[in-house]
This record gives C-alpha cells, structure tokens and sequence, in this order.
C-alpha cells in the first residue's frame, strides 16, 4: 500500500550523526530530523557547546546526545565513528556539516590557512563518511548522507569576498557528493548536498558585518537571507523516504540568489 506524506516523511525509529551539530545549521538540521523522530548525536570541538545544543533540543522534545570530536583529526574520527556506531546501534542518517572558513586575498593566503580549511571542509568529510559507510552503511545496504556545501562551491565570488580555500573546499564537497552517490547507489545509500547561500551563523559574521545584512538580502530574488528554519524542509526531504529516489543533487537554499545572472 502507498505510504501518506506524513508516513514517507516520518524518521521515528532512525538514527542520525550530525556534525557540526552545536549551533548554527548544524543544529537546525538537528532540530529537523529529531522533530521528524529520529533519535540525534551531535558532534563538533567543544563539549561545552555540545551540552547546550542538547539541553536546547531536549526542550523540543528530541531524544539527543553527543560525542565531542575534531573533524580535522583522522584519530577523532575513528573514535567518533566507532562511539557513534556503539551508541546508536546503527547510522541510518549521516549529515557533514562541521565547517571552516578563513578570508584572505588569493596572493596572501596563507598556506596553514588553506590547509586547516581543506582539513576540515573535505578531508574530514571523506573521512568520516568512509567509517560510517564501511562501518555502518555499507553492511545494512541503506543510509542518506547529507553533505552541507555552500553557493560558495558553484563558482567564483563578488570581488568583495576573499574566501578561495573555502570556495575551493565546497566546490570538491559538491563533486565529492555526486561521485559517491554513483559509487554508493548500488548499495541502497543515497548521497546530497545543500548549498545555503547567506545565513546568519557565527562563521558568516565577518561577511554580515562588512558587506550588511540588507545588501546581502537585496542580491536575492525573494530580498532576505536565510534564517532558523529554512534548512529544514530539505533536509528532511534528502534524509527520509520522501527523497528515496533521490541521490547525486546539489540543492541550493539562498532565496534565488544563485538564479541570477550577474550584471
């Protein structure tokens, strides 16, 4: 019998790994699955933050814990893999969204800052969605994984932002995620990527503060940036069985802005 709406969206009795799951999008994806059902365990650097981010989604009634991990550490996320796997039982949602960012003009940029970004933004993905995929996803035949690029990653920026490692880094995360999605199909695990365009997060406060929130809203076609919710729709779509036929895609939220063509 065909599932209603409410069923193919219903992630009751699933598990998901979400790093970077402390604030920002990280934890508004949290929120999204964990409203839909499934059970969470957030990770990122500080156990501090982490205790907040559960404390916060315990208050909207999501079952939640975490591990405290590095995304730029292979021996973080080995252990991370491994306490993840042990604690959940299984990973049936695996969400990359631990990020770096670091401005500098392209002639300036420091080679440790072009590394910590690659470190993090896609040497740890691959690392992490390896474990989880040899460890779990692989042997069960299913699983989503989401991975958190940017518009950043479709092509170059306004002359005002100096962002080319992070650029660069989401660029190799869309291609990454549309490789492994030939790769991983066969075995029943679907991989996609959202590319947010501007939201108001701690890593975006140098790009709000020197170029302004109304600017950055007058560049969209719906004059706004992104805020608390717009995330989850399609998270939830890419992590359930509503988004079951679904894999290889790259799906930008940021109000139409990287529709226009530039003057």
């Amino acid at each position: 019998m065909t599932r209603n709406v409410k069923e193919l969206f219903d992630l009751k009795g699933k598990t998901a790994l979400v790093t970077g799951g402390s604030r920002g999008l990280g934890l508004q994806i949290a929120e999204a699955l964990g409203e839909a059902g499934a059970t969470v365990l957030l990770s990122s650097r500080k156990a501090a933050d982490l205790e907040e981010a559960v404390a916060h989604l315990a208050t909207r009634g999501i079952q939640a814990s975490f591990i405290a991990a590095d995304s730029s550490k292979q021996a973080d996320m080995e252990r991370l893999a491994t306490e993840a796997i042990a604690k959940l039982g299984r990973i049936d949602i695996l969400v990359n969204n631990a990020g770096a960012s670091w401005a500098a003009p392209a002639e300036e940029h420091p080679i440790e800052g072009w590394d910590k970004v690659m470190n993090v933004n896609i040497r740890g993905i691959f690392m992490l969605t390896q474990l989880i995929g040899r460890k779990a996803m692989l042997p069960q035949k299913s699983g989503s994984i989401i991975n958190v690029a940017s518009i950043a990653g479709l092509g170059g920026n306004p002359s005002f932002m100096k962002t080319i490692a992070y650029n660069t880094s989401k660029g190799a995360c869309i291609t990454f995620t549309q490789a492994l999605a030939a790769e991983w199909g066969p075995s029943g695990i679907r991989v996609n990527a959202i590319a947010p365009g501007p939201f108001r997060t701690k890593m975006a406060e140098g790009m709000f503060a020197a170029v302004g929130a109304d600017k950055l809203a007058a560049k969209a076609p719906l004059r706004r940036t992104g805020d608390d919710e717009d995330l989850k729709g399609l998270a939830l779509l890419f992590a359930s069985d509503a988004g079951k036929h679904i894999t290889g895609q790259v799906m930008a939220v940021d109000g139409g802005t990287s529709a226009v063509i530039p003057a």
